[in-house]
């Protein structure tokens, strides 16, 4: 649990990408949102089997109560949907499944718009923050049904970082998006090129070069990190 404070990481990214863009002032409309609560378990604590509403009036049965995150992050692009937000960018330390899949050197990127992704990649490539593109096939969206609720809020063992992410495409629909899991990719133990230990800021680099090349009207940055003052879990 020692490591649980830089859980906040993906929203510490977001509001340092928009300072850079506060003060460099690219040429294109970004809005920042970070949805931050306090977690901790109390009476009122959500358990197994609990249904929840999100903002859209979706139903989410909690099958694993570990995987809290996704659930303020689905009720951020439910408000940026409202808000007609598009393109959808979220960042996250979202699952320890990308962390087996892809350790501490690339951040999985999920996406249901290749163009989109593709701006990230090559913002990537000058920034030198690694990227792999993750598969989300609809063959794994049946990992996340539930007979109770409109979904569950994990699909169980296996692909856990692309279930996950199909989790959040759900309230997404067919706005183009692209996710971030930097579960891996936030912490470093030790130094490594010009990288000190410690906290890594990744995506923050790409994110704010991205802006530069984009070629869209609007340019969201979404957080879906659960955030309670300097730590969050």
């Amino acid at each position: 649990m020692s490591t649980m404070k830089g859980d906040m990481s993906g929203a510490a990214n977001v509001i340092a990408t928009m300072v850079a863009i506060a003060q460099l002032k690219p040429k294109v409309n970004v809005t920042g949102l970070a949805p931050c609560v306090e977690n901790m378990p109390d009476g009122a604590a959500q358990r197994v089997d609990d249904i929840r509403t999100a903002m859209n009036g979706k139903t989410i049965e909690i099958d694993n109560t570990d995987a809290e995150g996704r659930l303020i992050l689905a009720d951020a692009i439910c408000y940026a949907k409202q808000q007609g937000y598009a393109p959808i960018i979220d960042i996250a330390t979202l699952t320890g499944a990308c962390v087996v899949a892809l350790g501490d050197v690339c951040s999985g990127a999920f996406t249901n718009d290749e163009k989109l992704l593709d701006k990230f990649i090559q913002a990537s490539a000058k920034t030198g923050e690694k990227l792999w593109h993750m598969p989300t096939d609809d063959e794994y969206k049946e990992m996340n049904k539930s007979k109770v609720a409109d979904i569950k809020n994990t699909g169980g063992s296996g692909a856990g970082a692309t279930t996950a992410a199909l989790f959040l495409n759900y309230f997404i629909e067919d706005t183009p998006w692209v996710h971030f899991d930097i579960a891996g990719t936030f912490l470093l133990d030790k130094p490594r090129g010009y990288m000190p230990a410690g906290a890594t800021a990744r995506s923050r680099e790409h994110l704010f070069s991205s802006c530069w090349i984009t070629k869209r009207k609007r340019f969201l940055a979404g957080i879906t990190l659960i955030a309670r003052m300097c730590s969050s879990a």
